[in-house]
């Protein structure tokens, strides 16, 4: 496990500081995004990114069909995963969403983060597990995590093209 960390289920009162670190998380994410993108497309899709990811966030928190873990180190929350069940196909669990405080990136909490759900899926009955994440530079720590946790990539294209 990463250095002195616990990971316990989400609390209310988790929330704005999980809200908050997500936003420094994606970041750079949204940088590569918009770099890929272009500026057009990228507007269009995300007029306030931030906004967007803290309503992304609130979400995946609240939602009664996801079971949500934090990660705490020095006192703190300083990353999550929410987990849904049963999801896209009968004995699937999927990681909807993780972020690493980036003060705390590079320490291991969120190859923790991932194990810990992947053993809460199989406790929980699910067979195969599932993650998805952008193919983008902005993205590539996420996909080492995921690949050094054993997942296998389905390369996907997804084409984005602005229309007049």
């Amino acid at each position: 496990m990463a250095e002195d960390t616990i990971i316990r289920a989400f609390r209310d009162d988790d929330l704005e500081a999980l809200v908050e670190l997500s936003l420094r998380a994606w970041e750079p994410v949204h940088a590569s995004l918009r770099q890929v993108l272009g500026d057009d497309i990228d507007l269009r899709l995300h007029p306030d990114w931030k906004v967007s990811q803290a309503d992304e966030v609130r979400s995946a928190c609240s939602n009664d069909e996801r079971d949500v873990f934090v990660a705490m180190m020095d006192g703190k929350p300083v990353g999550f995963i929410a987990v849904g069940l049963n999801a896209f196909h009968q004995g699937m669990g999927v990681i909807d969403i993780i972020g690493v405080d980036p003060d705390y990136q590079r320490r291991g909490v969120g190859s923790e983060l991932t194990q810990f759900a992947t053993e809460h899926m199989r406790r929980r009955g699910m067979d195969i597990a599932v993650v998805e994440t952008g193919g983008d530079p902005g993205h590539q720590p996420a996909r080492a995590t995921y690949e050094a946790s054993g997942f296998t990539l389905l390369p996907i294209a997804r084409y984005f093209r602005l229309l007049d």
